[in-house]
């Protein structure tokens, strides 16, 4: 069994919370709190004692959340700029996928994002606040089937199962949508019981009841859907039940043209009444159209031995799906990676208000003004800010090598460029020269740079001080013996 390094373990768990708390930037903080162990290490080499080293590094975390606040660009209201929160998308997804297919699925996520951000008038909502977007609402549902570059939006719902009757209609349009929580099955007692009867015909009046019983439910369903339904609107009926649904009361439903589902999952069952409206009902003795969703089609298809069933062209959705397809499970599992690292970024861009500069533009940026700022500190806490400043550039540094160039010589031609003009200038990762991210679109989020900022610093302080307590621990422990 392979024991991992406790600091290993730590910087993992630093990459876990980055990403619990922004939905990306783990890459970066992984990378820069390395950087800065690596480069604390040249310091204490040198005889500088650790804790003037963090001491060096706390300065500067300080000074460099001051100067993103500084550096961000806002945008007061992102909902309405819809160019930009492709390029929001685009900039994290093209780091994870082809760019072909990076360019289909931020589209798919700023829509899905531009769905679930409308209150049921239509109007967009405040986002001011932590819960102003729910992804939850944004359900990612796969098939292993054709290819990746058919995966697309659902402004509805995708459900995992299908009609369990022959007769049933497989696709229906202009569809009412009844979503219900009523047995139209034989029930058992919920306590242990015992029904007694005296000979044949008792139990059979018994049985006879019980189908009455079931069969008037029933009934009420086909006398709604004959009474909104006529071939002057040419409205159908779809029923979604949480419960059962029995042989005889599916055969009812269906030779009246109507698709019925029975035993659907209790999350699609909230999420058809956010997709297609209408409400949940638990009994049909009040049932009217007021209780009624709509969907524009729903049709089922089967794959295999599985059957799905597509409810789509719902009129005003506060819930939808995203249809992801693949050839096998590492391309599935890629997509839908990189589609919840999108939508994240696209929603924090609302949150936020604001964005940052991309392809290193934010790092060289900084390193040049922590460079300038350890002038205006005395004292041997200078290294460490200065060590700060050099591990911010192992961003830039990994952009130059992964695209193939010269790390040192793309390095200097960028940090040239920028003290020549003073802009947010980054690396071309095509042709290694220096290009203004913002003209090009490639942004990225507010909160992921401050986080990774703060995280990383935090741990490398934290790991080197536990060395030293540790170096002094044994160093305690060798004069004793002697």
């Amino acid at each position: 069994m392979q024991i991992q390094h406790p600091t290993a373990i730590m910087i993992a768990r630093t990459a876990t919370a980055q990403d619990t708390q922004t939905g990306d930037g783990t890459t970066s903080a992984v990378l820069f709190c390395g950087e800065l162990m690596k480069m604390a290490e040249r310091c204490i080499s040198e005889g500088i004692h650790p804790r003037v080293v963090t001491e060096g590094f706390d300065i500067a975390k300080k000074h460099s959340i001051e100067f993103l606040n500084e550096f961000k660009t806002v945008h007061p209201d992102p909902m309405k700029d819809r160019e930009l929160l492709v390029n929001v998308a685009r900039t994290s997804l093209r780091t994870k996928l082809d760019n072909k297919l990076a360019d289909h699925l931020c589209e798919i996520v700023v829509d899905a994002i531009q769905c679930i951000a409308r209150n049921q008038g239509g109007e967009t909502e405040d986002f001011n606040g932590h819960l102003g977007i729910d992804l939850h609402m944004v359900e990612i549902m796969h098939m292993m089937h054709r290819r990746a570059e058919n995966t697309r939006l659902i402004r509805g719902l995708l459900l995992d199962h299908g009609a369990r009757h022959p007769d049933m209609p497989k696709r229906m349009e202009n569809c009412y949508v009844l979503t219900c929580n009523v047995s139209l099955e034989y029930e058992q007692t919920e306590h242990t019981s015992q029904l007694m009867y005296k000979d044949a015909a008792e139990r059979e009046r018994m049985v006879t009841a019980e189908r009455r019983f079931t069969d008037a439910k029933v009934k009420q369903i086909i006398d709604l859907k004959n009474k909104i339904c006529t071939p002057e609107n040419g409205k159908t009926l779809v029923v979604f039940n949480q419960k059962g649904i029995d042989p005889l009361s599916l055969d009812a439903l269906a030779n009246e043209g109507i698709l019925g589902l029975r035993r659907a999952k209790r999350r699609n069952m909230e999420r058809l009444s956010l997709a297609c409206g209408g409400r949940p009902v638990n009994s049909f003795e009040d049932l009217d159209e007021s209780c009624l969703g709509y969907a524009g089609l729903v049709y089922e298809e089967t794959l295999g031995e599985d059957k799905f069933t597509f409810v789509e062209q719902t009129a005003n959705p506060s819930s939808c799906t995203i249809h992801v397809l693949g050839p096998n499970e590492h391309t599935i599992a890629q997509i839908k990676g990189a589609i919840r690292d999108g939508l994240r970024n696209v929603k924090n861009v609302i949150e936020d208000q604001s964005v940052v500069p991309g392809g290193g533009a934010f790092e060289l940026a900084l390193h040049h003004s922590l460079t300038k700022f350890k002038k205006t500190v005395t004292g041997k806490v200078r290294a460490g800010i200065q060590a700060f400043a050099d591990a911010v550039l192992i961003v830039p540094k990994t952009l130059a090598a992964n695209s193939g160039f010269d790390v040192m010589e793309t390095l200097i031609k960028v940090q040239e460029e920028h003290e020549k003009t003073g802009l947010a200038v980054g690396i071309d990762v095509h042709t290694g020269e220096p290009m203004l991210p913002e003209t090009l679109g490639i942004l990225d989020n507010f909160i992921v740079k401050r986080q990774f900022l703060h995280l990383s610093s935090v741990l490398a302080t934290q790991l080197l001080l536990v060395d030293e307590v540790m170096r002094a621990g044994k160093k305690m422990g060798r004069d004793k013996n002697r």
